[in-house]
């Protein structure tokens, strides 16, 4: 059975209505009773079983789940909350909010879960498109799988309206390359949250998303495994000893090709606009 109830989503609801400090404060053991705890359930669930489907995740209340005061330092938006509960499960060995990793919030008005690599920094987004270019045949094996197609229809995301520069526009993979992100999920109303089927359809779709999470993130994870190396050899030897530095073979060579319109800053956090929703499955 789900750990949320109506109650977790009355809460949300309020919270939306009364966006304040003060009225938060005088109602916090409500949110850490239905919204908190419950969250804290389902990422420790998850833990258990992403041992046998995605290892290679970061699961843990602590490190997953998303503070529920909002950071309106460089914000227009100055609503002290978030209304929403998430949680990101991010690649082991990669800092929080890079690479591609698996997300689910609950809101007032609706359930997300789902996943993928949301604005990737442009030398990472460069990495991830030469992998596609050079093992294009493996992606579109992965999008085209029947679990993937079944849970998450299709991959989402800003394109470009071109394929990029440094690669063919006549290139076999010229539809993945143009992706400046690469999100899929499906959306429920939000009384799903609390229905039976909600966690069997959250591991459902997680781990048909798996495959295309480890395929984004094997050239990042490759990349930060050669500085890993590098850093041990710098400790080892010192300084005046360290090995000539060499580019490594999935660094590209120059960056300057990148278009213009890949250097918008990475967004901060797995938190997909609900235009780059993939369609729910038929």
């Amino acid at each position: 059975m789900s750990p949320f109830t109506p109650k977790t989503l009355s809460f949300l609801r309020s919270l939306t209505r009364h966006n304040d400090r003060e009225w938060f404060k005088a109602r916090r053991d409500e949110y850490d009773r239905h919204v908190r705890e419950p969250m804290t359930v389902v990422v420790e669930r998850l833990a258990a079983d992403f041992r046998r489907f995605a290892p290679e995740l970061v699961a843990s209340p602590r490190y997953s789940l998303y503070r529920v005061y909002r950071d309106t330092r460089f914000s227009e938006n100055k609503k002290p909350l978030k209304t929403h509960a998430a949680a990101i499960f991010p690649w082991r060995g990669l800092p929080k909010h890079e690479g591609a990793g698996l997300y689910f919030e609950i809101a007032g008005g609706w359930v997300w879960m789902g996943g993928g690599m949301y604005h990737p920094e442009p030398p990472d987004l460069h990495r991830v498109r030469t992998h596609i270019a050079n093992t294009w045949p493996e992606i579109d094996r992965t999008v085209r799988a029947t679990a993937f197609r079944k849970c998450l229809g299709q991959v989402g995301g800003d394109r470009l309206t071109r394929t990029p520069r440094g690669f063919a526009a006549d290139h076999p993979a010229a539809a993945y390359l143009k992706y400046r992100q690469f999100i899929a999920g499906r959306e429920f109303p939000a009384p799903f949250a609390h229905s039976r089927e909600f966690y069997p359809t959250l591991v459902a779709t997680f781990r048909a998303l798996m495959p295309l999470v480890r395929f984004l993130n094997q050239p990042l994870a490759e990349r930060a495994q050669d500085s890993r190396l590098m850093a041990q050899a710098d400790s080892r030897h010192g300084p005046w000893l360290t090995p000539a530095r060499t580019m490594s073979q999935h660094e590209p060579q120059s960056l300057s090709h990148q278009p213009s319109s890949d250097s918008a800053p990475a967004c901060k956090a797995l938190r997909p606009s609900r235009r780059c929703t993939a369609p729910a499955p038929v």
